[in-house]
């Protein structure tokens, strides 16, 4: 896959707690190097990215929920709107992965469904934390993803007990067709990674290690 290429399937993300305003900047000038996709950061330093992506094809990304998913829907559509009124443009939010393991799936439709409502057509991704899930509860999550209205399906949140997988990927694929698109995130650390989740039928790649992934791809 050649670099370029890559690079526009990126959503460069530091989402760590210890991330200074500093390290926003260098993601921020490292994604404009590269045009990536977006950068994506925590809702308190969307403001800084939107200033310093201002004029620039990368987008600026949030997370909602983040990384648990367990704060009410409430707190999710209200975090969405202060998010996008700041400057998000892509909103990854984190699905109540109780409920839907408990099998209370009006409760996660409802959830992603206020989100989605919230953003007024702002690109909202849904964060289905795969590694929580089995494949029957994955195609769940992207069915109920797909009935609120939501544009990206996603694997992790990259702070669970596992990350995007290629058979995650094809599962989810699989069940959105061209009706949604797929992110992968988590765990993507080389070139091969991006290549195998890629090929599986990711549209996107959330990706904390995009120069050194890059650095192996063709020109």
């Amino acid at each position: 896959m050649k670099k370029r290429e890559l690079a526009r399937m990126m959503d460069h993300t530091i989402l760590k707690a210890v991330a200074t305003s500093e390290d926003v900047k260098k993601i921020c000038e490292e994604a404009l190097e590269i045009h990536a996709a977006s950068v994506c950061v925590n809702p308190v330093q969307v403001p800084l990215v939107k200033k310093l992506l201002a004029g620039s094809d990368v987008k600026v990304c949030t997370v909602v929920g983040f990384p648990l998913g367990a704060n009410t829907s409430d707190v999710k559509a209200f975090e969405t709107q202060d998010a996008i009124a700041k400057g998000a443009e892509e909103i990854d939010m984190v699905i109540n992965v109780g409920a839907l393991l408990a099998g209370e799936t009006e409760t996660v439709y409802h959830d992603i469904k206020a989100v989605v409502d919230a953003a007024k057509g702002t690109l909202v991704k849904v964060i289905i934390e795969t590694c929580y899930l089995n494949d029957e509860q994955k195609r769940i999550a992207c069915e109920l993803s797909m009935k609120a209205g939501a544009d990206f399906v996603k694997t992790s949140t990259g702070f669970g007990t596992g990350g995007a997988t290629p058979h995650d990927v094809e599962l989810m694929r699989s069940v959105v067709g061209d009706q949604m698109k797929v992110k992968a995130s988590g765990g993507i650390r080389s070139y091969e990674d991006a290549v195998a989740v890629s090929k599986a039928g990711a549209d996107r790649l959330g990706v904390s290690a995009s120069i050194a992934i890059l650095e192996s791809a063709e020109e």
